[in-house]
């Protein structure tokens, strides 16, 4: 396996296994571990210092996302990020999500529209500081604020697992020069939607908005790995 920074998992975000998954997955989407690697469980637990089992429980997730393939007599490699498979990711996401955003317009309750719109316009200082990690942060928020607001458990758990199988593409997108601003004006055309209390808005702007992170997701994918040139159209 090509050798990489050794670091240590932060004890801040998530689980053990979300920590190990974020920060393979994102060695991966951002070109440090290439297609063809071979993942030793072994190295892998060394760098992040932790056990092997955690980082077996990771590989089997990652495996799930599409990322990392497990082969006979070869182990867990780095998969190849195709472009079918990115667009099927992006294209579930958006559904899921523009489901969720216009139930949120016909559910929240004026608590849950409030702190929407005050978690949004407190955003927009992170934009204009430049602050990328914050801004994810605060990103995630903002969309699972879209999921709670549906207020259906079982739309809420199925949205999320897919915005796991994307989530490192999605963290790729803030890469892209000037992203943090478009993605705060698009989030700005959910939330006015929202307040208005109008779900075939809210939904067409989340989906009109995922379909645009995976363009800026597969921009940058493409600097960093060999991807056929119609990933970066749309």
């Amino acid at each position: 396996m090509r050798a990489a920074k050794r670091q240590t998992v932060s004890p801040a975000r998530g689980t053990l296994v979300e920590r190990l998954v974020q920060g393979i997955a994102d060695d991966i989407v951002e070109g440090r571990l290439p297609p063809g690697v071979r993942l030793e469980e072994v190295e892998l637990a060394s760098r992040f210092r932790v056990s092997r089992t955690p980082v077996r429980e990771a590989l089997r997730l990652l495996a799930a996302s599409g990322l990392v393939e497990n082969r006979p007599n070869r182990g867990a490699i780095v998969a190849t990020i195709g472009e079918d498979r990115l667009y099927e990711l992006f294209e579930v996401m958006a559904e899921l999500e523009g489901v969720c955003a216009r139930l949120a317009a016909q559910r929240m309750t004026p608590a849950e529209r409030r702190a929407l719109e005050t978690l949004h316009m407190d955003s927009a200082a992170l934009v204009r500081s430049g602050d990328r990690e914050r801004y994810e942060a605060v990103n995630s928020r903002f969309h699972a604020s879209l999921y709670r607001g549906a207020h259906n458990t079982a739309l809420e758990e199925t949205v999320l697992a897919a915005r796991r199988r994307v989530a490192a593409f999605r963290r790729a997108q803030f890469h892209v020069l000037g992203r943090l601003a478009k993605s705060w004006e698009e989030h700005d055309q959910v939330v006015r939607a929202i307040l208005c209390g109008d779900g075939d808005a809210a939904a067409r702007a989340i989906r009109a908005h995922v379909q645009i992170v995976r363009a800026a997701s597969a921009e940058f994918i493409a600097s960093t790995h060999p991807l056929p040139s119609a990933l970066t159209e749309g």
